[in-house]
């Protein structure tokens, strides 16, 4: 698209605001947009999984395994790999060049959310109901390697108010893992369990009591500044991350604990949130809500203030995802399965490409020049092509060269997070060394018939 056609205005909106598009392609539950904006995941209630080209709004591929619902995706960084979970016991990593399994974990219970490292995908974490949550390396497609993580937090539950002041795991009770999150660099696990404790993994280093709720979700910024946490008791917390390269030694204080920076909660309405989600930096926050309510609210998070509430369908509206390369909310309606999006109307500036181009509120009646239509001689219009034949056309040199490169650092916070530069990730498409970082194109199979299975309903 022309830049100079576009309102400066309306590009430089960094939310949008109008429910622009409607997906209706089986009942979705579970959707997530990939890192460079181009593709939506969904995943749907009989255990399909499908990518959708954002442009088009259409299906590229329909992904068959799962037999139930799917309960979590996960994109890597290059685009080409898919994690998936759901209700029949598996977790399973997609190729989506080739549209088939790499593959297949079996687990012995209903997995709850799982997660690869997005420069890795063979390296993944899936927490389940009745299992510990479980950190697997699949490189060896033979040889998988198990890791339990513990759920139980670092010391006494009877001090869940106070610091840790010893190493000794707390007992008393069994947790279950509902909600993970890999730090952006990959060298921690954040933990969320069944009665509120934040842990952070692989062996435990630090526990803290959030919440005497579920932790439903965990989203952390991909800077490494911020986290949310969401929980059942009606509340999303916003916390401030250390520098994670240093956090060994900040645990080592008895006195550390992660400060609340922002409580969200709708204190009239009493609110409960489905799903929350956020954009790159973490400078904005969305949920959508659970009950009656068909609205998406979305809050500032450096004052924790409420900026605008995305009007909705007439339906509750269950997952949400940003996409903050194209600039896209989208969310899932509970009773219909559609997918709603979100997004900035742009008016085009036509009389930045031609200054006599006038705009007109209604139709009005041309009257033409009087030589406008009229035919050339031959003699003209020969000429006019041996002119345009001799024009020199430029076909060998390039141009120049621009890196494309995804720049995690938030730069509205820079003061703040001096010290975090070392965990601000910038990746370049050109320059990459891992065979992981570089973006992958979705092909598209013509003879593939993406239909989905009609049931009849019950009587």
């Amino acid at each position: 698209m022309n830049l100079s056609l576009l309102d400066p205005f309306a590009v430089a909106k960094e939310y949008p605001e109008s429910l622009t598009d409607t997906i209706e392609f089986g009942f979705s539950i579970y959707i997530r947009f990939n890192y460079n904006g181009d593709y939506l995941a969904s995943g749907l209630n009989d255990g399909n999984i499908l990518i959708f080209d954002l442009q088009t709004l259409s299906p590229l591929t329909i992904l068959r395994k799962h037999t139930k619902q799917i309960q979590s995706l996960t994109w890597s960084f290059s685009n080409r790999y898919l994690l998936s979970s759901a209700k029949d016991n598996n977790v399973i990593l997609w190729d989506l060049k080739f549209s088939k399994v790499l593959r297949i974990i079996i687990f012995e219970s209903l997995v709850w959310n799982s997660q690869f490292l997005s420069n890795n995908p063979y390296i993944i974490i899936a927490s389940s109901t009745e299992n510990d949550c479980r950190y697997i390396d699949c490189s060896d497609e033979f040889d998988y390697k198990y890791i339990d993580l513990q759920n139980n937090p670092l010391f006494n539950v009877n001090d869940s108010h106070l610091p840790p002041k010893s190493n000794n795991l707390a007992s008393p009770a069994k947790y279950y893992t509902l909600s993970t999150a890999f730090a952006y660099d990959g060298n921690y696990i954040f933990n969320g369990t069944t009665n509120g404790w934040l842990n952070i993994e692989i062996n435990i280093v630090y526990s803290q009591k959030i919440t005497n709720n579920n932790i439903k979700s965990i989203v952390i910024s991909s800077n490494n500044s911020k986290m949310f946490i969401n929980s059942t008791d009606r509340i999303i917390r916003q916390f401030t991350l250390p520098n994670l390269s240093d956090f060994k030694s900040l645990i080592s204080n008895n006195n550390f604990q992660f400060e609340v920076d922002h409580k969200y909660q709708d204190v009239v309405n009493k609110l409960q949130w489905n799903a929350i989600s956020i954009n790159y930096n973490g400078d904005y926050l969305v949920a959508s809500t659970y009950g009656s309510n068909h609205e998406i609210y979305m809050w500032e998070t450096s004052m924790g203030s409420l900026i605008k509430i995305l009007e909705g369908p007439k339906e509750e509206l269950l997952d949400v995802d940003w996409n903050f390369k194209k600039n896209k909310v989208s969310a899932t309606g509970v009773d219909s399965g559609t997918i709603y999006i979100w997004s900035i109307i742009i008016n085009q500036k036509w009389s930045s490409l031609a200054p006599d181009f006038i705009e007109i509120d209604e139709n009005i009646d041309y009257i033409e020049r009087e030589n406008e239509f009229d035919i050339l001689p031959d003699e003209e219009i020969n000429l006019k092509r041996q002119n345009d034949e001799n024009e020199f056309i430029d076909v060998i040199s390039k141009d120049n060269d621009t890196n494309i490169t995804l720049n995690h650092n938030n730069s509205s916070n820079s003061n703040n997070n001096s010290s975090n530069n070392n965990n601000n990730k910038v990746i370049s498409i050109q320059n990459s060394s891992s065979s992981f970082d570089n973006f992958f194109i979705i092909p598209v199979d013509l003879d593939q018939k993406i239909e989905l299975p009609v049931y009849d309903d019950d009587d």
